[in-house]
Order: structure tokens, then C-alpha cells, then sequence
């Protein structure tokens, strides 16, 4: 059984940073693990990807603002946000694919953080 947790969400204000963290109970040689979000009354969205051969995507709005990254060793994925914008308030989920095949379609995913940008 795989289970996601992550942690990190808060509140900051338009031009801060926080970094989100989520803890993986396994891991496998092969994944992609990714950061997705959802505000209210929007779609979620796919915010940053990693892949096992190190490939990494971002969307658009978070390219050159956001960075994500993962600690093999810990099972732990972060996602560093910087120059945070109001936009950016959302759940943040972590999700995880193992063996994937082409694009990621992540089979597990944690409860949720929340973050909010306040202007």
C-alpha cells in the first residue's frame, strides 16, 4: 500500500515562498511523482512533474518560479514555491505513478495542503 502525506502548506503573502514536502511510505526504481492543485471552482491542474529519469515539467504559470525535487533516500518530494502570487492559493496534492508508461497518470495521491496567498 503506498500512502502520500504531505506537509508545509500555510498562509504568506504575495511575493513569499514556502516550500511543500510530501512523504512517501515506498518507493520504486521506476516512478513519476508530481504536484497537482485545485482552487475552488476551478479544475486541478498539474503543476510540476518529476520523472525517475530525472525529466522534470512544469506548467506555464510556475515555470522559472517553482522547483521540484526528490530525496530518494528520505521518499520525500518537495516542491520549493517562490515570488508566490494570490493566484497560486490553492490544495496542493502530491501524486505518484510507479512504472509508468508515457505520460504520468498518477494512481496515488495524499490528503492535501493548502496553501493561500493573501495580496
Amino acid at each position: 500500500q503506498v500512502h502520500l502525506v504531505e506537509s508545509g502548506g500555510g498562509s504568506v503573502q504575495a511575493g513569499g515562498s514556502l516550500r511543500l514536502s510530501c512523504a512517501a511510505s515506498v518507493m520504486y526504481v521506476r516512478y513519476c511523482m508530481g504536484w497537482f492543485r485545485q482552487a475552488p471552482g476551478k479544475e486541478r491542474e498539474g503543476v510540476a512533474i518529476i520523472y525517475s529519469d530525472g525529466m522534470t515539467t512544469y506548467a506555464a504559470s510556475v515555470k522559472g518560479r517553482f522547483t521540484i525535487a526528490l530525496d530518494n533516500a528520505k521518499r520525500t518530494l518537495y516542491l520549493q514555491m517562490n515570488s508566490l502570487k494570490p493566484e497560486d492559493t490553492a490544495m496542493y496534492y502530491c501524486a505518484a505513478e510507479f512504472y509508468p508508461e508515457g505520460n504520468c497518470r498518477p494512481d496515488y495521491w495524499g490528503q492535501g495542503t493548502q496553501v493561500t496567498v493573501s495580496s
